[in-house]
């Protein structure tokens, strides 16, 4: 009898205890199950709306210190959807989809495929954009023609990226490619070091290699490695709401046409090349300079500057087109801001001679503040570059070259420093942050040659 009852007593504590784990399983995925549907509640009552991204060319960056990139104005229009402010989270690329799965954000946008391995562990929204995976190579590196001529090339790319999970693929149906991974590494960062020719090969993005292209010129892009495949927004798994929410955003932005505004801003010129630049620059300087030369020549005695500097400027900004408006909302002949316009003393951005008459006030400014520089060929291209992208960026930019070994008096050292601000590595040390550090290397470059180009031309436009 009392074998029986002790026995009965421990089948007894078994039940109680399994039935408590049972209870406790429950509770967890309820508790789970509730976190996630509760995501669209918690955003109304809290007020925000917490954007998971990565710092990049087509996602996220800050310009003279506003906030821009296409996937954040497209978050940013989402926010407004739901009456909420917006929170931006970069916690580096490989980070990113841990902390969507720890709570740290709402959803992630950043440009990411829909792949068989995030579906695991990310549900994702209607698809916004289409691209294709292609491979970069510099224009004197021979690139693969088919599939199978990727045989022994070695690709450089970033860890936890489609481009991984495609090239993996690829390797185990029998073609012998190599890959190198990186951490944390922007797609256009890789572009950079194929254009520096310091790697051979990557893959990009459809949309980011063209974008890159703009700055990257001697680049190539080649062939496709899949089929095209679509981008998207991910949100935890489970979470059904807050899918929903999105979703409705998304047809809403499609059926209105924000989405297509959205998109052209950004990739709406990304097919005009530079190769075409110089004979469109040519072209322009006999139908569009004559109207503007003479304002050119006044307001630059002004401050002493070669009118055909100038000019040179007043093209790269806006090709002699008195209307001409950025996606930053620059606008007029020398692309001046609502700020500087004031600071300088106009009204009408889009008047010819006081678009020019700011611009050059500015670029004056800007001069003056490197008066430390003795050399004035040097000191000019300092005040080019801060005309650019801002006296504070190129600020950073000089305690990098000081810090990093280059000269930082003279434009061959901070032209290797600026690009530095495009990493995190860098930028994380400085005052004003990230920034597009490779955009004022080729903003200057251009100006130069436009220069050269100008001056040359001087017998035939003296006067």
């Amino acid at each position: 009898m009392k074998l029986f009852l002790t026995k009965h007593f421990i089948l007894l504590s078994l039940i109680i205890v399994t039935l408590g784990v049972v209870r406790f399983c429950v509770l967890i995925h309820h508790q789970e199950i509730g976190s996630a549907v509760d995501t669209v509640e918690k955003i109304r009552k809290t007020g925000k709306l917490r954007l998971i991204t990565n710092k990049a060319i087509n996602t996220y960056y800050l310009y003279n210190n506003k906030p821009m990139g296409f996937e954040y104005d497209l978050v940013r229009e989402f926010a407004k959807f739901m009456n909420v402010e917006l929170d931006v989270i970069t916690p580096g690329w490989n980070n990113m989809f841990a902390y969507l799965q720890q709570g740290k954000g709402d959803l992630i946008a950043a440009g990411i495929s829909i792949t068989a391995p995030r579906l695991e562990y990310a549900d994702f929204s209607i698809p916004y954009m289409t691209i294709q995976q292609r491979i970069i190579h510099h224009n004197l590196t021979f690139g693969p023609k088919d599939i199978k001529e990727m045989e022994s090339k070695i690709f450089h790319i970033r860890r936890g990226t489609s481009y991984h999970y495609n090239l993996a693929n690829i390797k185990a149906s029998g073609v012998p490619l190599e890959y190198v991974l990186h951490n944390n590494i922007p797609t256009e960062e890789l572009i950079g070091m194929v254009h520096d020719r310091e790697i051979k090969f990557t893959i990009a993005d459809s949309n980011i290699a063209l974008l890159s292209r703009r700055f990257f010129p001697d680049i190539r892009i080649g062939i496709p490695i899949q089929e095209r495949e679509s981008l998207a927004w991910a949100v935890r798994k489970n979470d059904n709401e807050m899918l929903k929410q999105v979703n409705k955003f998304l047809l809403h932005a499609s059926n209105t046409g924000l989405l297509k505004r959205i998109t052209t801003k950004y990739y709406g010129n990304i097919d005009n090349f530079d190769a075409y630049e110089l004979k469109k620059f040519h072209e322009r300087i006999n139908t569009r300079l004559p109207k503007y030369k003479d304002v050119i020549k006044a307001e630059s005695d002004k401050h002493g500057f070669d009118w055909r500097l100038i000019a040179a400027i007043v093209y790269q900004e806006s090709h002699f087109d008195p209307d001409a408006t950025s996606f930053t909302n620059v606008r007029g002949l020398m692309q001046v801001t609502e700020i500087t316009a004031r600071e300088m003393g106009i009204q009408n951005r889009r008047d010819p001679q006081q678009s020019i008459s700011a611009g050059i006030k500015y670029l004056a400014l800007m001069y003056k503040r490197f008066d430390y520089i003795t050399d004035e060929s040097q000191r000019l291209l300092f005040a080019l570059a801060s005309y650019n992208i801002g006296y504070g960026h190129v600020k950073d930019a000089i305690r990098l070259a000081k810090e990093n070994g280059y000269d930082p008096n003279t434009w061959k050292g901070l032209k290797a420093a600026l690009p530095l601000l495009a990493k995190a590595k860098y930028y994380n040390q400085t005052k004003y942050g990230y920034a597009r550090g490779w955009e004022p290397v080729h903003y200057v470059e251009r100006i130069r040659t436009y220069f050269d180009i100008l001056r040359q031309k001087k017998a035939a436009m003296a006067g």
